[in-house]
């Protein structure tokens, strides 16, 4: 069963921040391309400075990014800046922004203490690879400042609890805010601290299992580290104690509001095959169809069926290429599942980057040739100026893609999935210290 609890959440106070949209910022990992140094300009307070700081010269085991982390946060709390909620609270989020097409969505969020559970339990179920290097980031981070900053986004079955907290939040104002990066989303804000309402929320979620970890699997799998070293250290502490827990944001599966964008691959410093050797290359594996232009390629992409995976390709030229027989994975992979199988990723990074290309799944893991995007007019520039050899524009993949491999209990190649937004950071933050208790 899925638990989860309200918690006394540490937030910035608005008596002491007069703009809280300058104190927010995307999540760690998405702090990159100068975002760092704007998000310090905004404001001496911004969360980053916790979440994702600068390094300095001189950095050691007693003066380094972790320990600024922790002596921020302990020294803001201690100015009045960060507060900490007087009740145990659910906190709502609504993002609402505007599709490429014109079209007005929300997503309905639920922030929430989520008791960890490991994924063979069945509650809470991964659908991406993970690698090592963000993991031991985050440890260090956690275990020097006992504190969730970011979130996990987790999405569950069923949509009742968005009724629920509709009818707790109808008429009041809650906070209004937009992040920096991702301007054009309104992010509102409301803490719940009705305890009728917090007990209805929690009955009908406690049923649930198979929830999906949409983003955040490397936050998560560093919980669970840290919740086992914590266990280690304090065998006594009971099953409430912070340490136990982690603070996600939920979003409902069937949520109208829930989007996936694609994430591009920009190949670079590559030499093997020219552009025109690898379009004939992948005639092995793909119908190459070559077409006029960018909206060409585009219109032919969103054609693109279930089962028949396609993605274009750039290097000032312009092509479709098509996967010919679906039949060529099974071929090469038998062991792993259908659904799998036929992700447009999985069919890019098997047949055309690896086979194709000869890019080693190392050198993929590395980055030594690759860089992701979700805005692909950066990878159609840096092709342009000659900084890269090709782009690959891939099609979002599909919810029911997700739904179906997590089922199988496959993992998705790295970069599957953008959900869009991201939840952001420095709404609220969950103290997960030995004395916390929930």
């Amino acid at each position: 069963m899925a638990t989860i609890r309200p918690f006394r959440g540490v937030r910035y106070n608005p008596e002491k921040i007069d703009d809280l949209s300058t104190v927010i910022s995307q999540p760690y990992d998405r702090v990159r391309h100068g975002l760092q140094d704007k998000y310090y300009d905004l404001s001496p307070y911004n969360v980053v400075r916790i979440i994702k700081g600068r390094e300095q010269a001189g950095d050691d085991e007693q003066n380094n990014v972790y320990t600024r982390a922790r002596d921020y946060y302990q020294a803001w709390l201690q100015e009045g800046v960060l507060m900490r909620e007087e009740r145990p609270a659910l906190y709502v989020l609504h993002q609402s922004f505007t599709m490429p097409d014109g079209t007005q969505k929300t997503r309905h969020g639920l922030v929430a203490a989520f008791e960890l559970s490991r994924f063979d339990e069945g509650v809470v179920l991964p659908h991406e690879r993970t690698l090592s290097g963000p993991k031991v980031d985050r440890l260090n981070l956690m275990r020097a400042a006992q504190a969730n900053f970011g979130h996990i986004f987790m999405l569950y079955p069923g949509d009742r609890i968005n009724e629920l907290l509709g009818m707790a939040i109808q008429g009041k104002a809650g906070f209004e805010l937009r992040e920096m990066f991702e301007s054009d989303v309104v992010q509102k804000f409301w803490p719940v601290t009705d305890p009728q309402v917090i007990q209805a929320v929690l009955e009908e979620m406690a049923p649930r299992e198979n929830l999906i970890i949409a983003d955040g699997h490397h936050r998560y799998e560093t919980a669970l580290n840290y919740r086992d070293e914590m266990r280690e250290k304090h065998p006594d502490a009971p099953p409430n104690a912070g340490f136990n827990y982690r603070m996600v944001t939920m979003v409902s599966m069937a949520d109208p509001g829930l989007v996936i964008l694609p994430t591009h691959r920009l190949i670079h410093s590559y030499g093997k095959m020219s552009g025109q050797e690898a379009l004939e290359a992948a005639g092995a594996y793909f119908e190459v169809t070559p077409v006029a232009d960018r909206a060409a390629m585009e219109a032919m992409l969103a054609e693109a069926q279930v089962g028949h995976p396609r993605f274009g390709f750039y290097d000032e030229r312009y092509a479709v290429l098509t996967l010919q027989d679906p039949g060529v994975l099974e071929r090469l992979l038998p062991e792993r599942d259908v659904a799998w199988r036929l992700l447009d990723v999985t069919v890019l990074h098997e047949l055309f980057i690896e086979r194709v290309l000869d890019i080693s799944k190392e050198a993929v893991e590395n980055k030594e040739n690759i860089e992701y995007l979700r805005d692909p007019q950066m990878g159609y520039d840096t092709v342009d100026e000659s900084e890269a050899q090709f782009l690959l524009v891939m099609n979002p993949t599909r919810m029911e893609q997700v739904r179906a491999c997590t089922a199988a209990g496959e993992k998705m190649p790295q970069k599957s999935t953008d959900f869009y937004p991201k939840v952001i950071s420095g709404l609220v933050m969950l103290p997960v210290g030995v004395d916390e208790r929930l």
